[in-house]
C-alpha cells in the first residue's frame, strides 16, 4: 500500500495518515444546511470527500465516511418564516432536494448522512459534560461555552483570541460572560416553530455542537479526517475542536482538510453573495460525469473558477475518455502502461492531488491510442472507478435502454408537437450523459459533448 499523505491545517504541513485503527479510516465531512436548494459550489465537498473514500478503499482501507446535513439553524427559521412555512417541513423538502441532486452526480452515498434533528440526545449529552466541567454556563435558557477556559482555543485557525468574532450579532450579548464566548443551547425565541427539552428548558442547539455530537456518534473522538470547506475553519471547526476537546478530554479529528471555494468572477460562490447556480440546475446543463471530471481538474485545496468555459473544457476531457474507450478492449492493459496508471495513483497518495492523476490518465490514453493492434482498457477502467467516473467508458459503448426509451418519447412528443415535452425529455437526456441529434435518417443518440 502506498504511503498517503494529506495536508493537514492546523499543523500547516502534509502528513502520513496515520489512522486510529489500522486498516481503518473514518472521515466526517460537514454537510449543507437546508433552508434552500444547494448551489453547484455546496458540491464540491461532496465530490472531494466521496472521491477520497473511494481512493482509500482502493488502497485496502476500509473507510467510513460520515457526511451530515443540518436541518436546525437560524436560517431555516428565517427562511420558513419567509415563506410562510413550517421550518421542519422546508427542511425535509430541501433534505430531499439535496439527496436528490448530489445524487446525480454518481458517487454514491455516504456511509451515514446523520440529521442534526435525530441527534439531540448526543448533542444534550456533550453540553451536559461541558457544564459539568465548567467550560460551559446557562444564562436564561441559553447555555454558552466558556472560550477562554479552553487552553489552545485559536489553534486551528490560527487567530488571535481577542480578535475573534463569533458572527453571533448581538444575540445574547446581555447574558454572556464574555462576548467571544459562543452558543451551545438556545432557548426557544418568539417566532421559532420547533424546539426540545433540556435540562436547561425547552430550545435547540448551536450549529457547531451539532457536528461535534453527529461525528462522535459514528466515529468516536480521535477519528481520522474532518473535512469540509475551507470557509468553516473559524468559527465552525475552531469551535467544535474546542469543545469536543473539552468535553471529553481528547482531540476530536486527526488531520483538519479543507477543500477551496467554487468562485465566479473571482469572488466565493454563496448564497450571501447572490452569484450562485444551482446544482441542479448545473446538471441539467451538462450531466453529473461532466461536472466531477471538472472539479477533478483542480487541486482540492485551490479555490476553482466556475465559468462555462471550464465546463466546456470538462465536456471535451470527458468525450476524449469515451473515444479511448471505444478503441480498448476489455481485458488486461499491456504491463508498459503501468507506471501511468501507478503515476495516477500515486498522485493521489500526494495530498489528493487529482489534477496530477488526472494528468497521468491522459498520458495513459495517448500512450494506448499510439499502439498498434487492441490495447486492454483495465488500467482506465481502475483509475476512472476511483474518480468515479467508470460510467463514462460505460456510454463509450452505446446508449443504454433508459436512453433510448426517453429518446424515443421525445419523437412522440415532436411528432405531436408537443415541443415543451420534447425539450424537457431532451434535457433529462443530456443530464444522462447523452445528445439527441436529428438527422435524415431519424434522431440519434450520440454522448453529450
Amino acid at each position: 500500500m502506498r504511503e498517503i499523505r494529506l495536508y493537514d491545517t492546523k499543523t500547516r504541513e502534509v502528513r502520513p495518515l496515520e489512522p486510529r485503527e489500522p486498516g481503518k479510516v473514518g472521515i466526517y465531512a460537514c454537510g449543507p444546511t437546508v433552508y434552500a436548494r444547494v448551489h453547484v459550489g455546496n458540491a464540491r465537498p461532496f465530490v472531494v470527500f466521496s472521491q477520497l473514500k473511494r481512493f482509500l478503499e482502493h488502497e485496502g482501507l476500509e473507510t467510513t465516511l460520515v457526511a451530515n446535513i443540518t436541518d436546525i439553524n437560524d436560517k431555516i427559521y428565517t427562511a420558513a418564516q419567509a415563506a410562510g412555512r413550517p421550518s421542519s417541513e422546508l427542511a425535509r423538502e430541501m433534505t430531499v432536494y439535496y439527496i436528490q441532486d448530489t445524487g446525480r452526480l454518481g458517487l454514491g452515498r455516504p456511509d451515514h448522512e446523520p440529521l442534526a434533528t435525530e441527534s439531540i440526545d448526543g448533542i444534550i449529552d456533550l453540553i451536559s459534560a461541558l457544564v459539568d466541567g465548567g467550560h460551559a454556563y446557562e444564562a436564561g435558557g441559553d447555555v454558552y461555552f466558556r472560550v477562554r477556559s479552553h487552553d489552545g482555543y485559536g489553534g486551528l485557525s490560527r487567530r488571535d483570541v481577542d480578535q475573534m468574532d463569533q458572527g453571533e450579532g448581538v444575540e445574547g450579548a446581555d447574558r454572556k460572560e464574555d462576548p467571544l464566548d459562543f452558543a451551545l443551547w438556545k432557548a426557544t425565541k418568539e417566532g421559532e416553530d420547533t424546539s426540545w427539552e433540556s435540562p436547561w428548558g425547552p430550545g435547540r442547539p448551536g450549529w457547531h455542537i451539532e457536528c461535534s455530537a453527529m461525528a462522535e456518534q459514528y466515529l468516536g473522538v480521535d477519528f481520522d479526517i474532518h473535512g469540509g470547506g475551507i470557509d468553516l475553519v473559524f468559527p465552525h471547526h475552531e469551535n467544535e475542536a474546542a469543545q469536543t476537546l473539552a468535553g471529553r478530554g481528547k482531540p476530536l479529528a486527526r488531520v483538519w482538510m479543507h477543500n477551496g471555494m467554487l468562485q465566479l468572477d473571482k469572488e466565493k460562490m454563496a448564497k450571501s453573495v447572490g452569484n450562485i447556480r444551482g446544482l441542479g440546475d448545473v446538471l441539467d446543463e451538462v450531466g453529473g460525469e461532466v461536472l466531477v471530471l471538472y472539479f477533478s481538474g483542480g487541486h482540492y485545496r485551490q479555490p476553482i473558477e466556475f465559468s462555462d468555459e471550464r465546463l466546456a473544457d470538462a465536456r471535451r476531457a470527458a468525450e476524449r475518455i469515451r473515444d479511448a474507450g471505444r478503441r480498448l478492449t476489455p481485458g488486461d492493459s499491456p504491463e508498459e502502461l503501468a507506471p501511468l496508471r501507478d503515476a495516477f495513483f500515486d498522485a493521489l497518495a500526494d495530498d489528493f492531488n487529482t489534477a496530477r492523476a488526472l494528468a497521468a490518465l491522459y498520458d495513459w490514453i495517448r500512450e494506448a491510442n499510439r499502439r498498434e493492434g487492441p490495447v486492454g482498457g483495465s488500467h482506465l477502467r481502475e483509475m476512472l472507478d476511483v474518480l468515479g467516473l467508470a460510467t463514462l467508458l460505460d456510454s463509450a459503448g452505446g446508449p443504454p435502454s433508459e436512453a433510448v426509451e426517453l429518446a424515443e418519447r421525445r419523437a412522440g412528443a415532436r411528432d405531436a408537437r408537443d415541443w415543451a415535452e420534447a425539450d424537457r425529455l431532451r434535457d433529462e437526456l443530456r443530464a444522462m450523459g447523452w445528445e439527441v441529434r436529428d438527422g435524415p435518417q431519424g434522431p440519434e443518440l450520440v454522448p453529450a459533448a
